[in-house]
């Protein structure tokens, strides 16, 4: 029996749409809301063939007690979800140095979510995180990543430092992020094939991990504030990838 999932929030039930119009199986709706961009939702679901359900606010709010938008998609588990044994093969299929991203015991929901939606937007060929103590594709992950957990391979493995040694086997040099750390992420050379490895919301980088990393990087902060929140340092480490990977 396949496993399904909520999809809600205007922006990841247009991913899913787009991406995964096959898999959806319903499409629950706000009664009496009709402004422009649910009524395109509506319009796409019809046009694939998927049930259209219009619900009162308490109906739907049962369904998904979660800040929704008005839309809630019931869909089949998609593909973007993969395991360490999957990785072996997304790797071959590229025709690019990898940009991995990789995020040791990040737990806050909220975080993954602008992490995915970051890995998204630099163009990253997948997110990498352990099985345990840290958090895994959730509704709330996913409405946070506003369409990006429908479209970036999340790869959940069951030992990250084996998995690191994996990758630097095959030619990836990993990077760690560390407040602490000598070498200043803007003199590193990220053009070819990495993962980026960023710790958790408190404790950073565990020393298992930090063990396995080829170097340890530190964003130079030029203010009193020690460190940056996980997904912000997300980004900044990714599109400073970005800049150095992109012909000028």
């Amino acid at each position: 029996m396949s496993r399904t999932q909520l999809v809600f929030g205007i922006h990841a039930v247009s991913s899913l749409l787009d991406h995964h119009a096959d898999a959806v199986q319903v499409l629950y709706t706000l009664a009496g809301r009709r402004d422009k961009r649910l009524q395109s939702l509506v319009d796409k679901a019809k046009h694939a063939g998927i049930p259209v359900e219009e619900c009162y606010r308490a109906d739907l709010d049962a369904r998904c007690p979660q800040v929704h938008q008005g839309i809630v998609a019931l869909s089949e588990a998609t593909n973007r979800e993969y395991h360490e044994q999957d990785l072996d093969a997304l790797l071959d299929g590229l025709d690019h140095p990898p940009l991995l991203l990789v995020l040791d015991g990040v737990t806050d929901p909220h975080n993954l979510g602008a992490c995915l939606r970051s890995a998204e937007a630099a163009g990253a060929d997948a997110v990498i995180v352990p099985k345990d103590k840290s958090v895994q594709l959730s509704p709330t992950v996913r409405k946070v990543a506003c369409g990006a957990a429908e479209i970036v391979p999340f790869v959940s493995v069951t030992n990250l430092a084996r998995t690191l040694q994996s990758l630097q086997q095959r030619g990836i040099w990993v990077f760690g992020a560390a407040g602490e750390a000598q070498q200043s992420l803007y003199d590193a050379d990220l053009k070819g094939p990495i993962a980026l490895v960023l710790g958790s919301e408190g404790k950073g980088l565990r020393r298992l991990t930090r063990e396995h990393c080829d170097s340890l990087l530190a964003i130079p902060m030029a203010g009193e504030v020690s460190s940056l929140n996980v997904s912000v340092s997300t980004g900044v480490c990714l599109f400073e990838a970005v800049r150095q990977r992109t012909p000028r």
